[in-house]
């Protein structure tokens, strides 16, 4: 699934591309990329043709697209979907589920969502900040985020760290990937109780986290497959550059002892049993 620097760099695209303009038409293809506007798509085109694209903004993995009526258009991208930005006279893609034109004629936005997790949806008064994603918390690049609230609040939880770090109610935008390329930087492994951390010690984490999204941001984020591009239909080429995820069996870059995988939460955790020992019961 994307996360923070996929869909920044998605962000960054389509505020260079739609900022401004004005929606002409929007065609549904697909009722389930808008499930989550309960109205359905006869009132999801109502509120959105006409309307004009102030500015493209982000809270965690969500986009949201203010308008110049004062409501939003609110944007996941799930685990497939994409964003594309395509002249009026390409091809309709296969999975293509919603569609945008502009009055200007130019280039398209286009909603195309192989697994159809994604979806959009209007929010109606949430220009500002969208009541539906006003739960998630700010990410470490946002610059309102409270590095002391942060810890305090982190070491207050009895819970292992990686979990905190994928709780976006707590700091939002960081996933399995970049949880475990932060805390292979930082030398802590995953399972680590977050109520014995010291202040120092989370200071440490949370400027790995910064670091590396900040480096994924710059590469375009991180591309395994098709299913994630930028707004040009891009990958992103982070994957060069990990040293926890998906390394199991390689040397680890700082010691040469075989990384391991294990199991969490349905997912898989990647880290070095030397730099990042298992903490004792």
């Amino acid at each position: 699934m994307p996360e923070l620097p996929e869909v920044e760099t998605v962000r960054m695209g389509l505020a260079k591309w739609v900022a401004g303009r004005t929606i002409a038409a929007v065609e549904v293809h697909h009722p389930r990329a808008i499930r989550r506007h309960l109205p359905g798509d006869s009132h999801f085109i109502a509120m959105l043709t006409g309307r004009t694209v102030l500015d493209v903004s982000r809270r965690g993995k969500y986009l949201w697209l203010p308008l110049d009526s004062g409501d939003a258009l609110i944007a996941h991208l799930g685990m497939s979907g994409q964003l594309l930005m395509q002249p009026a006279t390409a091809a309709d893609e296969k999975h293509l589920r919603v569609r945008f034109a502009f009055t200007d004629g130019a280039a398209q936005l286009r909603f195309v969502d192989q697994r159809t997790f994604g979806g959009l949806s209007v929010s109606e008064g949430g220009g500002e900040l969208p009541d539906e994603i006003a739960h998630i918390a700010r990410d470490p690049m946002d610059p309102l985020f409270d590095d002391a609230a942060f810890s305090a609040r982190l070491r207050a939880r009895h819970t292992e760290i990686k979990r905190a770090l994928l709780d976006q109610t707590l700091i939002s935008g960081v996933g399995n990937i970049y949880a475990d390329e932060a805390l292979w930087r930082a030398r802590l492994h995953g399972a680590r109780p977050t109520d014995k951390l010291t202040r120092p010690a989370v200071e440490r984490l949370l400027g790995h986290v910064r670091d590396v999204l900040s480096e994924a941001i710059v590469a375009g984020g991180t591309s395994f497959d098709e299913l994630y591009v930028d707004v040009n239909g891009d990958s992103g080429y982070f994957d060069r550059s990990l040293n926890a995820y998906g390394r199991e069996g390689e040397p680890c870059k700082r010691c040469g002892t075989l990384m391991r995988r294990e199991s969490f939460m349905n997912r898989s955790s990647f880290s070095c049993p030397r730099c990042q020992p298992k903490p004792t019961p």
